[in-house]
């Protein structure tokens, strides 16, 4: 009990940034830790690490940053971590909501700078709306760019990349 008490006084964060496709660049990484820096120094909390993953999906939780910020939960280290928006942190409904039963197993929970998620009933059915949001954003995303490939295909058109031999 003394080590709980001992980390919920100490008031300890990490950030965790991601952003999901090469076509990004490093600044939205800068962007989202600066906002992250700022929520934590509004709330009193002390931000002991930041893990960040660059071009990796948020539909898939095979992330390197993510994982090692994960592992590192269960070292008693940080009791909170931030996010800028709960889609950094998952884009999939089932991944977003097993990595935080697991961080709620360590004793933590995650924060959001943009969605305020204040652990009321109604904050319940926000978090599970804003979740499956994500996911539906990126399955849709997905969708449509299959969708404008097909069509540059029945034109003729090429896709991108290194074009096939004899067509430049």
């Amino acid at each position: 009990m003394s080590a709980k008490r001992a980390r919920i006084i100490s008031n300890t964060a990490v950030i965790y940034a991601r952003y999901s496709s090469m076509n990004q660049r490093e600044e939205s990484i800068e962007a989202q830790v600066r906002a992250c820096q700022d929520y934590a120094k509004r709330n009193g909390l002390v931000i002991v690490d930041t893990y960040a993953d660059s071009a990796k999906t948020g539909t898939n939780a095979e992330r390197e940053e993510f994982q090692r910020m994960i592992a590192d939960s269960a070292t008693g280290k940080f009791e909170f971590v931030i996010v800028h928006k709960l889609d950094r942190f998952s884009r999939d409904r089932y991944d977003s909501v097993a990595y935080k039963r697991k961080l709620k197993a360590n004793g933590l929970s995650v924060r959001s700078v943009l969605e305020n998620l204040d652990g009321s009933p109604e904050s319940l059915i926000l978090e599970s709306l804003l979740e499956g949001m994500a996911a539906y954003y990126s399955q849709n995303l997905a969708r449509e760019a299959l969708k404008g490939l097909k069509e540059n295909g029945y034109k003729c058109m090429h896709n991108g990349g290194i074009p096939p031999l004899g067509l430049t």
